[in-house]
């Protein structure tokens, strides 16, 4: 027998395990004659998998069927208890913390305003104790921690989990793996918002069954997180996505970008340009409930606001609305030309505006989008709506467990 043989045999054992729970987690429930016949592994190699599988909490049996004509069958599905997972979301203005089960079912969450001029720092400190909150939780659940999942603005060293650069949080080289590894002592995985969004869709939310669809996280920055073929499309040095940097017109009068820039396409369709088109109306003395609402909570223009205005039938807070609607369309009708995906996902804090924006975005797209092209694509809102990469952290575990599930003991 050569050497490396039961190394070998190890590797397709994981291979095999993994192809197993991937399968469970897009297709359950399902019978393990169902599974042999979908994967194309004999019954017998399928049941002793699905049998370490169940040793490792990850599936388990949920009841008897006895549809057919042959005996009755055992259904499997993926185990919610198998493990509580940690996400942490680090915004520009914010920082929430949820600690879900396997199946990215919310067991505890908390989100808190953060002053981006208190420095990284204090944010970061901020967020960890949350998430010594998060793991106190899981301990009164009696839930094992799988681990930790960070969803970050800007570019990601994916293999360090280094932050790079966040233009938004002028943030540069942050070792954030390290920094919550050695905070938790659990593992840490790290990523881009919209990419990690994209993933959230993907495995929980209206993406399940797309391979090729754009997840365009909207905020205070725009991001894309490009599903391409079935598996995110990262680019040559991991950094695709960027799509909020697209230049749509540089004229010189505009402010430039966070990122130095003018004319990024983030400029037109951010909270921050809606904020200020309000503000501009507001100063002209259009007739707004918008004052009054600011008055009655003691708080200043938001975006926040501007949505409930416009819930509340407030003309003008619709109008800047459908503006950012359009903007944020023009861009989307430019992703679908060039990559011609199933669907595109509006996610992030913008998408809790989704029935005032989303109608500008589709007309917009409809009217700008090559028309073979367009008729092809959906356009959709997150399932998981302002919390898509919150949702998104999580489920970096959740694919990391997935594609290696003798990890768990």
């Amino acid at each position: 027998m050569l050497p490396y043989s039961t190394g070998d045999q190890t590797l397709v054992r994981e291979i095999n395990l993994s192809t197993v729970l991937r399968y469970l987690h897009a297709n359950a429930p399902m019978s393990r004659a169902q599974l042999a016949n979908a994967i194309g592994l004999n019954k017998s190699t399928v049941s002793s998998l699905v049998e370490e599988l169940i040793e490792r909490s990850l599936i388990h049996e949920i009841g008897i069927t006895n549809a057919g004509t042959g005996r009755p069958a055992t259904f499997l599905d993926i185990d919610p208890g198998a493990g509580g997972i940690i996400g942490v979301e680090l915004g520009v203005d914010f920082v929430s913390v949820i600690l879900t089960d396997f199946c990215g079912k919310t067991l505890w969450q908390r989100l808190q305003d953060a002053d981006p001029t208190e420095g990284q720092e204090a944010t970061i400190t901020q967020t960890l104790h949350l998430v010594d909150e998060a793991i106190t939780v899981s301990r009164e659940k009696t839930t094992r921690l799988l681990g930790v999942g960070v969803a970050t603005p800007g570019t990601v060293n994916l293999d360090e989990g280094v932050l790079i650069f966040a233009p938004n949080l002028h943030w540069r080289n942050v070792p954030l793996r390290k920094i919550y590894s050695q905070h938790t002592g659990l593992p840490v995985l790290v990523d881009n918002d919209a990419n990690a969004a994209a993933v959230g869709e993907h495995l929980f939310g209206v993406a399940r069954q797309a391979q090729n669809f754009v997840f365009v996280f909207a905020g205070v920055g725009i991001g894309g997180g490009l599903f391409l073929n079935g598996e995110l499309y990262r680019g040559k040095s991991g950094f695709a996505g960027e799509i909020g940097h697209s230049v749509f017109m540089a004229e010189t009068f505009q402010p430039p970008c966070h990122c130095g820039n003018r004319g990024c396409w983030e400029t037109y369709a951010n909270q921050y340009s809606i904020v200020e088109r309000v503000r501009a109306r507001l100063e002209v003395r259009r007739s707004s409930l918008i004052p009054q609402m600011m008055a009655e909570s003691n708080s200043p223009l938001s975006f926040a606001i501007i949505t409930k205005a416009a819930d509340a039938g407030d003309k003008e807070a619709r109008d800047v609305l459908a503006e950012a609607g359009a903007a944020m369309g023009m861009g989307v009708a430019n992703l679908i030309n060039i990559l011609n995906p199933e669907m595109v996902v509006i996610g992030g804090p913008l998408s809790t505006a989704g029935k005032h924006i989303l109608p500008a975005i589709v007309d917009c797209v409809a009217k700008r989008s090559l028309p073979e092209i367009g008729q092809q694509s959906q356009v959709m809102l997150s399932a998981s709506g302002a919390n898509a990469s919150l949702i998104g952290a999580v489920s970096l575990v959740v694919k990391a467990t997935l594609s290696r599930p003798s990890s768990v003991n």
